[in-house]
């Protein structure tokens, strides 16, 4: 079993490398924007990011109680990648040709209520495992 998941997770990763080759190639464009993409994604995530929600995880781990530090941890680690992906179409809406119905919203509108649900979904969590560790 393991093997075959092996097989399939190489095979996954050569087709995938396949795809951004044929990408990267099509034009001078391409290749700048594919550039962009798989290297300075991983170094604003390296760089910035992970710092920025480790740092925010030790802080909160340090001034709240135990029940809250598994959710807040978890919810600043989807803040981080919600961030991180939101940034492309923060930064420059329309990198790509625009497809109806996929370009045609406010993506900070979007991604604020997403992280206010992580949040709030959080903030319930670490609430009701607060009142199962009270309750005898």
């Amino acid at each position: 079993m393991r093997a075959t998941l092996f097989a399939l997770g190489l095979a996954a990763l050569a087709w995938g490398g396949w795809l951004a080759v044929d990408f990267a190639t099509t034009s001078w464009r391409d290749t700048w924007q594919s550039l962009a993409i798989f290297i300075s994604a991983p170094l604003l995530h390296d760089a910035v990011i992970a710092p920025v929600v480790g740092g925010t995880a030790l802080l909160l781990t340090r001034v709240l109680p135990p029940a809250w530090h598994t959710p807040t941890k978890t919810a600043a680690a989807a803040t981080g990648v919600l961030a991180l992906l939101a940034i492309p179409l923060l930064w420059h809406p329309f990198g790509t040709p625009t497809n109806p119905g996929l370009h045609d919203r406010d993506y900070g509108t979007g991604l604020l209520i997403a992280l206010a649900t992580i949040w709030l979904i959080a903030a319930l969590t670490a609430l009701i495992t607060t009142k199962r560790r009270q309750t005898p």
